[in-house]
């Protein structure tokens, strides 16, 4: 094995095998195939990712499918969200595809199945049908429609297209074998009855075709080479060439299915269903909260999708389901965002200062470097006055040595400024601090090249002058859960473990520079964590989400409790 080979995941060493036994790079074709029943989530960046990444590697057509067979949860929002998530993420599909656009082939093949004598009608009860089905250890029974004619077949299954029979009354299963070690093999159900409205195809259709039947002819009919989906569709691959078999023309590509891992994230859920509760009961507000898990959810919070990318790069593509832990997920948006931000600055616990040897009714502007991590960002203007707010954690009456903020009698450097002395403090009835008293260096300005200026100070503080302070909403987003794993308690639902703090909103303030932001841009407020402007942000009411904090917090909370 070669050195490259051996740096390949097993997906890509499956197509490199391909490659050498018969396949050529031209039938290569792949896909990204969601339902539209919900919006993408971090799990789906696993897949977008890696069929979308064989496809740049080797030069290959994508098509985004849309699996929508089921109209009863399917709608356009869903479809719109998908395709907005997947171009975020920086991808471009090579056809948009839907299995409603296949409904009539299908239903032509499985008339064709019925002809000859590998489908028939079943009008029993599901729960009928459940106990024929057997268990895993003992084999199933027939229908007692399993041989009805085939004319009889043909007649019934063409009423049920037309609409002639209710919801739940009848199906069309695949005749195959109900002794089969699989039970997915134990005459799968290919058609059922819904009277629905489909998103596409409005009333045109009353029978949908099952995922099993769909997925792989789908494949087929677009001539995808191969078909990646989770581990839990393992099972699923015996009736997918099954099916596959019936109508395969050996001039034509074979599609193949094989399986990956889904990758869970620790301290949320990542289930289609669950997330709808969240949305449905109001423990978040809407599918791109951006607490949920989703990539308009993340993408609202202020991730980037190369973060996004670089998250699932590093965690690879594996053969075993496991848990990642959301700090990694965290690390990756921390990096990326050290490296694209603006520095700002934003007081989010204002606690009053006064300079009071420095000129009343004076504006001094300050320069502020951008970034420090590109030299290309240039500086901005700060206003300085005697009047400005610091957090409050930042002062105390009295401290130990290892305290290097501002106490009484102890001096600190403010950012892009000077250097004050904290001289005396004023307290409400309660005895909370209300007001700092300080003194200035007047030759110690930051950059001013004095020798005062160059004066070494322990403590270096964000601020921002009261006057020109733009007030603003800060959402602090935490984790919605406070356990790693919440849906895996057999005893307890899922929802006993919603993070009562996984979100704080305060009044802050930020420099003026930031005032007329617009949602979607993301900065570090310096010595707290990296922010975005929401999209609830108006001409009057400036909103921002902290996207994650300096660094990883939660680790240590966990270790106090």
């Amino acid at each position: 094995m070669s050195e490259t080979s051996k740096s390949l995941n097993f997906i890509e060493q499956i197509v490199e095998e391909d490659l050498v036994n018969g396949y050529t790079k031209d039938e290569l074709r792949f896909r990204f195939p969601p339902e539209p029943n919900g919006y993408l989530h971090i799990g789906h960046a696993s897949s977008i990712c890696l069929n979308f990444g064989l496809g740049l590697r080797y030069n290959a057509p994508v098509n985004l499918r849309f699996d929508d067979t089921n109209p009863a949860k399917e709608e356009q929002e869903f479809v719109d969200a998908i395709k907005k998530d997947v171009e975020w993420l920086g991808f471009k599909w090579d056809t948009e595809r839907y299995a409603s656009d296949y409904f009539q082939q299908l239903y032509d093949w499985a008339v064709e199945l019925v002809k000859q004598g590998k489908a028939y009608v079943d009008n029993q009860s599901s729960e009928e049908m459940a106990a024929q089905k057997g268990t895993p250890t003992e084999p199933g029974t027939d229908s007692p429609n399993r041989n009805r004619s085939i004319e009889e077949n043909l007649e019934l299954f063409e009423k049920m297209k037309n609409g002639e029979f209710k919801e739940g009354t009848h199906v069309l299963r695949a005749k195959i074998d109900m002794t089969s070690s699989n039970m997915l093999m134990r005459d799968p159900i290919m058609y059922r009855i819904l009277h629905k409205a489909h998103h596409r195809t409005n009333t045109d259709w009353c029978i949908y075709p099952m995922y099993d039947w769909t997925h792989g002819e789908s494949d087929y009919i677009e001539q995808v080479s191969h078909s990646f989906c989770t581990l839990e569709f393992a099972m699923h691959r015996e009736l997918y060439n099954w099916f596959l078999d019936q109508v395969y023309d050996e001039t034509k590509v074979r599609p193949k299915q094989r399986e990956f891992a889904r990758r869970n994230l620790s301290h949320t859920v990542v289930s289609k269903r669950k997330l709808a509760q969240l949305v449905e009961k109001r423990v978040v507000n809407g599918w791109d909260d951006p607490r949920m898990p989703t990539i308009s959810g993340l993408r609202r919070r202020g991730y980037t999708p190369e973060s996004i990318r670089n998250f699932v790069d590093t965690i690879g593509i594996a053969k075993r389901d496991n848990l990642i832990d959301v700090s990694l997920l965290e690390f990756n948006v921390r990096e990326h965002l050290n490296k694209t931000t603006h520095r700002v600055m934003g007081v989010l616990k204002p606690l009053k200062v006064v300079i009071t040897n420095y000129p009343e009714g004076e504006t001094e502007w300050l320069v502020a470097e951008n970034s420090p991590e590109d030299e290309n960002a240039g500086s901005r203007e700060v206003p300085f006055s005697r009047e400005i707010y610091i957090e409050q954690e930042d002062f105390r009456e009295a401290a130990n040595k290892k305290f290097f903020r501002l106490k009484l009698g102890n001096e600190v450097r403010l950012k892009n400024g000077y250097i004050i002395k904290a001289e005396s403090c004023t307290k409400d009835t309660e005895g909370n601090i209300t007001e700092v008293q300080c003194t200035y260096d007047p030759k110690s300005k930051s950059g001013s090249g004095t020798e005062e200026s160059l004066r070494k100070v322990k403590g270096t503080l964000h601020w921002v002058s009261i006057e020109h302070a733009v007030k603003a909403e800060v959402r602090l987003y935490d984790r919605l859960f406070t356990d790693e794993s919440p849906d895996t308690h057999k005893d307890k639902d899922f929802l006993d473990f919603i993070n009562p703090d996984s979100l704080t909103v305060i009044t802050g303030y930020v420099e003026p520079a930031l005032k007329n932001a617009q949602p979607g841009d993301t900065f570090q407020f310096q010595r707290i964590g990296y922010f975005c402007v929401d999209s609830d942000t108006t001409a009057d009411n400036l909103v921002f989400n902290r996207t994650v904090g300096l660094r990883d917090s939660w680790a240590k909370i966990q270790e106090k409790k």
